[in-house]
């Protein structure tokens, strides 16, 4: 047989051999088989059932433990040996992910009532793997064997298996609402699910209220069930109103946070001790990222972490000085790194193991106490035909002592004595063949006697299993009744039974701004001409001589505070900023600015200096390009900085000065000098901005045009002070009578006064 698929035609072809090739278009061809894996994912590996809360492989893993008798108050068997059975018998997968399952729901920092009962290492919250299947053993948990109860009596149904040979159930009959209490994850095809665990005890609790009020509201049952209940405590300041709509409508989130205390410490210190942090975080990648925000300086008021954890969760965070406000350093940490999640709920799950759909809390409750009835009725039922079979044997016992001299007789005289005895006695097949297999130890009066009685009870046990069939209300009664023993096995007064998540109302707080967590400390900032930046302590001579690499020197060097900021410009026309503090210190040749700032190899470092707030800058290009900027629209919030004076062709940012006059002076660098009112310039944000000077064109060797000089230098003045500029041996001349050189934006100058410095620059 052949398969042949074309992208329009559909026709069936017969080939050489006789068979027969399908011809089918591409689209229906590829949509019919997608559509087959997609199902099988959905319903086969990914999405809980909502009748038992378990995926096959869960359920797979507790059938085969309970095949071999791995009672939770019986022995251990090596974890290969459960995996190896469920890989052969039930689940044809690989062994390591059937083992990883199973390592799971031993762990008890992933499921909050654990069913499996793992000895050896089954890893742990700082994310290790579990040691390897052959150095670890298992067994069931109480809670595995509440899941299982009734499987032998007929409670749910069964199927083959993937090869024929045995017989495995489609789901069990769970005497808890496993999926609320495990919770549940996966990711099929087109959908997810993420279900949080939540306490067995409230769960009862809201069941019960479900069963006394069909159409019980979800506030009502949010009474019962106020949040999820973590393996890791943690504590939930998720609004009620937010927790509300999530369990009406099965999507919403959940926030998440750590628990933390202080500890007093000698001289009025202290630290921060974290004892829980947030579901399926692990501990090792928290402790890194903490580690990395007191690195970058992102949170100067932590000085420290420490893991001092044991048995129970210590993380210890010491503060930078004592002064700092607890409140402060916790919010700025929960705002930085995972102490504080949010758990994305998505309630996606199969409704009697066939539909997906997202399901309210209300949908998941009455779907578990449907499928608890069904249980009921189904064991009640199995019991109920056991009762009779057994009705049956007792009636031909009973016979046969009152007859019990002709019963022997004909067993000894007889070549085939069970037609006889069902002729002379009436006695059915199933009586005649349980008399002849009667021990003769049984021919005593006393067992006469305990075979009424029992007769007896099996009628009275009879009649309540009628009654209970036949009332809807009886069933109710006794599925509450079961519910109360779980709750009493499993809830708040049982071993590891009460809520570990803690409610509680997230503070108002407001976001403090970085330079307030940082302690204002003088330094002095040194970069040199090669862009090597560090920070000295203290405010230093600017005259020091200081130690740089081979072939460098010092460029810019100023007093700063630690709280400052520094702005740098680069040559692509990008500013940049940095904090004072994040600066290596000064102990050696410090850190190159391109590791700090996105800055490109190919840009130069145009300027360095310290931010203040209220001033402006004038920015210009080397084609004479210009425009007045506020400098608070300069500063960046990301290490790529942000664009300001667009530059293209062969020009690039060369000038970047503080605003301090009312005239701007601007000399080129074949010395042509102009002067215009600095009201002549535009405020922009953003540009190439306006010309400043005109320059000649001139052809170059190759053929092009271009131009002759561009800009040298600029600066601003107050006209009537004049105008001042760097003369030999530390002295300055002013030129206080512009007026020659006074003219119109955008022209070409004249040349400057006498004495004006021979490279064109202003200082």
């Amino acid at each position: 047989m052949y398969h042949r698929v074309m992208a329009d035609e559909t026709d069936d072809i017969k080939d050489d051999e006789g068979g027969v090739t399908v011809s089918e278009p591409l689209r229906r061809a590829i949509g019919e088989r997608y559509l087959q894996y997609a199902l099988s994912t959905i319903m086969h590996r990914a999405l809980p059932d909502a009748r038992d809360g378990l995926k096959p492989v869960h359920r797979r893993i507790l059938y085969a433990m309970r095949e071999l008798k791995l009672a939770s108050n019986g022995g251990f068997r090596k974890s290969a040996k459960i995996s190896g059975d469920v890989m052969g018998n039930y689940h044809p997968h690989g062994d390591q992910a059937i083992y990883d399952a199973m390592a799971r729901l031993a762990q008890d920092f992933n499921v909050r009532y654990p069913l499996v009962d793992g000895q050896g290492n089954f890893g742990n919250i700082d994310g290790d793997n579990p040691a390897a299947a052959r150095y670890t053993e298992a067994r069931m948990t109480a809670a595995a064997e509440a899941l299982l109860e009734g499987l032998a009596e007929d409670a749910v149904d069964f199927r083959d298996n993937y090869d024929g040979s045995l017989r495995e159930p489609v789901v069990l009959p769970a005497a808890f609402p496993n999926l609320l209490a495990n919770g549940s994850s996966g990711i099929a095809v087109g959908m997810a699910t993420n279900i949080p665990p939540h306490n067995i005890g409230e769960l009862c609790d809201a069941a019960l209220h479900l069963i006394k009020a069909p159409n019980a509201r979800d506030e009502t049952l949010l009474e019962h069930v106020p949040a999820p209940d973590f393996p890791t405590g943690g504590v939930i300041v998720e609004p009620r109103e937010s927790i509300l709509n999530t369990y009406r409508t099965g999507r919403g989130s959940i926030r998440l946070r750590a628990r933390w205390q202080i500890e007093e410490l000698p001289r009025g210190q202290w630290q921060v001790v974290v004892t829980e942090i947030p579901y399926s975080v692990q501990k090792s990648k928290l402790i890194e990222k903490i580690a990395e925000l007191i690195q970058l300086k992102k949170i100067p008021i932590l000085a420290d972490v420490r893991d001092e954890s044991a048995e129970d969760i210590r993380l210890v965070l010491e503060p930078r000085a004592k002064t700092v406000d607890s409140n402060v350093l916790m919010e700025t940490l929960f705002r930085q790194s995972d102490l504080e999640t949010r758990f994305s709920v998505n309630m996606n799950v199969l409704i009697d193991g066939l539909t997906p759909k997202v399901c309210s809390l209300k949908e998941i409750l009455r779907a578990f106490l449907d499928h608890r009835r069904d249980v009921l009725r189904r064991r009640s039922q199995h019991r109920l035909e056991k009762i009779d079979h057994r009705l049956e044997v007792l009636e031909g016992y009973i016979i046969a002592f009152l007859n019990l001299d002709r019963v022997i007789a004909i067993i000894r005289n007889e070549d085939a004595p069970k037609p006889i005895m069902m002729a002379e006695f009436d006695l059915t097949d199933v009586q005649a063949e349980a008399i002849l297999n009667m021990r003769l130890r049984s021919l005593r009066r006393l067992e006469e006697m305990e075979l009424k009685a029992e007769h007896e009870a099996l009628l009275i046990e009879r009649a309540e299993l009628e009654d209970l069939l036949a009332d809807e209300g009886l069933q109710w009664g006794r599925i509450s009744d079961q519910l109360r023993d779980i709750r009493k096995q499993f809830g708040k007064s049982a071993p590891g039974g009460a809520r570990r998540t803690e409610l509680a109302d997230a503070p108002d707080f407001e976001e403090v701004p970085l330079e307030a967590m940082i302690e204002k400390e003088p330094i002095t900032v040194v970069c040199s001409a090669m862009g090597w930046i560090r920070a000295m302590k203290g405010h230093i001579a600017l005259d020091t001589e200081l130690k740089f690499k081979d072939g460098d020197e010092t460029r810019f060097v100023f007093h700063a505070q630690t709280t400052d900021k520094l702005v740098l410009f680069g040559s692509n026309g990008r500013f940049y900023t940095l904090g004072a503090a994040a600066l290596p210190g000064g102990r050696g040749m410090g850190e190159p600015l391109r590791l700090m700032v996105d800055l490109p190899n190919e840009a130069a470092i145009v300027d360095l200096f310290l931010h203040q707030p209220g001033r402006k800058l004038l920015v210009a290009s080397t084609a004479g390009d210009g425009f007045v900027i506020p400098e608070i629209d300069v500063i960046a919030q990301t290490r790529s900085g942000r664009q300001v004076l667009n530059v293209k062709d062969k020009a690039v940012a060369k000038i970047c000065k503080a605003v301090v006059g009312d005239h701007v002076a601007v000399v080129s660098e074949n010395g042509k000098l102009l002067v215009f009112p600095l009201t002549d310039l535009p405020e922009m944000n953003r540009g190439k901005g306006v010309r400043l000077q005109k320059y000649k064109m001139a052809r170059s060797a190759q053929g092009s045009l271009d131009l002759d000089g561009g800009l040298s230098d600029i600066t601003t003045f107050n006209l009537a002070s004049g105008l001042s500029w760097p003369m030999g041996g530390g002295k300055t001349r002013t030129e206080t009578d512009m007026s020659d050189w006074i003219g119109k934006r955008a022209g070409a100058g004249k040349r400057p006064p006498y004495g004006f410095p021979k490279n064109n620059r202003f200082g």
